[in-house]
């Protein structure tokens, strides 16, 4: 009896053991099978930004109306601008994953691509006006979202000399050494070197003025919030050479806009390239 006991008792304890180690496996296999098959536990285990989503807007293009010949060119333009600033704000949002409250999406990239996106399809609108009817209600076009993101606040975002700074671009309490020395996107001044500007055209003259600021502005923004990213051509790469492409579309749509109703001027194009 007492050895039969014991094996009854070793037969249970084998059992249980058994049971463990089966439970450990199924547990492992249901980790696993988590983790690769949803996109947001997979993103969090690897700390990338598969769940940050995509930059999402409605389609101007297909809601507009004939567009006259002669506003074909200008209309064109500004549909091209409308995909840069989506391709843009999506950059941004790849590349500020973690920074911010809650709220920094909407306040730092969703607001501002609203604003711009208002102002590109008002210049389309106006473009079609001049030689038909105007569109109407195309602002309700502006206001776009993200797609795809992820439930919880993405991580930090590793290795790109963000982490610690906050909205403001100055150093947070982790120790990280901050936006030091960066320096300012300098670029020569465009207003100054018109010349005299027709009535008809000063409207449309003076909103890309206001254009190429804000171009100034982003760039010296993206300047600050990349610090560490990239090698020693990024800043030149990255964000001197396309404002550089979007100032001369700009300036050209200036000399265009005189040249409608006086001598176009020539050589602004040489006022495009900054410098920090």
């Amino acid at each position: 009896m007492p050895a039969s006991g014991g094996r009854h008792r070793l037969s249970k304890r084998t059992k249980i053991a058994t049971g463990v180690f089966a439970l450990a496996i199924a547990g492992g296999a249901l980790t696993v099978a988590t983790t690769f098959g949803d996109p947001g536990a997979a993103n969090a285990a690897s700390g990338g930004q598969a769940a940050v989503g995509q930059i999402s807007c409605p389609d101007v293009a297909s809601k507009l109306p004939a567009i006259p010949a002669q506003a074909q060119a200008e209309v064109q333009r500004n549909l091209d601008l409308l995909n840069t600033q989506i391709n843009e704000a999506d950059n941004r949002l790849q590349t500020t994953v973690g920074q911010g409250g809650p709220n920094f999406v909407q306040n730092a990239i969703l607001g501002p691509l609203a604003d711009k996106r208002k102002s590109t399809i008002d210049r389309i609108a106006i473009s079609i006006g001049r030689r038909a009817e105007k569109p109407q209600g195309l602002d309700s076009l502006a206001t776009c979202s993200v797609g795809g993101a992820g439930a919880a606040a993405p991580a930090p975002a590793q290795g790109t000399g963000n982490g610690g700074r906050n909205n403001n671009g100055n150093t947070g309490q982790n120790g990280n050494t901050g936006n030091a020395g960066v320096g300012k996107i300098s670029c020569p001044d465009v207003a100054s070197k018109l010349p005299a500007i027709p009535a008809q055209a000063q409207a449309e003259v003076q909103r890309n003025l206001e254009l190429l600021n804000t171009q100034i502005n982003e760039a010296n923004n993206r300047l600050q919030t990349t610090v560490g990213q990239g090698g020693p051509n990024f800043v030149q790469n990255a964000i001197l050479g396309p404002l550089e492409d979007k100032r001369v579309a700009t300036i050209n749509r200036i000399a265009t806009a005189i040249g409608r109703n006086a001598a176009k001027p020539q050589g602004l194009d040489a006022l495009a390239p900054c410098s920090r």
